[in-house]
């Protein structure tokens, strides 16, 4: 019965999250238009992390980086009570909230990185077809691995059943 549940868990869970991909599409192309003429420079710790070798030639100031980062957490924080509420059907303590937006915060500069990395490495490649998926594919891998890291934390820590 628990894997039964378990399988559920992980459809539903998955229905979610491409919700929260929509909402994130959605946002990351408004913003981008929005914040298109912000050219500031990232602060030297993002600079180190965030070079235009990993994110592209043009690419490492807060109107091309903010998007990301605000899409990700805003669609994420959906995603947190979304998931709270239909998949988990969990009544967890608020301050799981703030704990998840820091654990996403750390995902999304992660996630940021390896889109960067993975869209450059598709981009230097011969292969036409996959030079113009690159950065979809990317965004598919990125979120691949925000969802590995999710699923388990949502169920066994955030959303932890209640023993009887």
């Amino acid at each position: 019965m628990e894997k039964k549940k378990t399988l559920w868990e992980i459809i539903k869970f998955v229905l979610v999250s491409c919700i929260v991909t929509i909402i994130q599409l959605i946002l990351v192309n408004v913003l981008f238009f929005l914040m298109k003429g912000i050219t500031t420079p990232l602060p030297p710790f993002l600079s180190r992390i965030f070079t235009e070798t990993v994110m592209g030639e043009g690419h490492t100031n807060w109107g091309y980086i903010l998007p990301f980062f605000l899409s990700n957490l805003i669609a994420n924080i959906y995603g947190f009570f979304q998931n709270r509420k239909t998949t988990f059907k969990s009544n967890s303590p608020k301050i799981y909230v703030f704990i998840y937006i820091v654990i996403v915060f750390i995902l999304i500069v992660i996630s940021t990185y390896i889109q960067g990395v993975v869209a450059n490495a598709l981009l230097g490649v011969s292969v036409k077809f996959l030079n113009s998926l690159a950065p979809t594919i990317a965004a598919m891998v990125a979120g691949t691995f925000q969802m590995v890291v999710l699923f388990p934390l949502e169920k066994f820590v955030l959303f932890k059943e209640k023993n009887n």
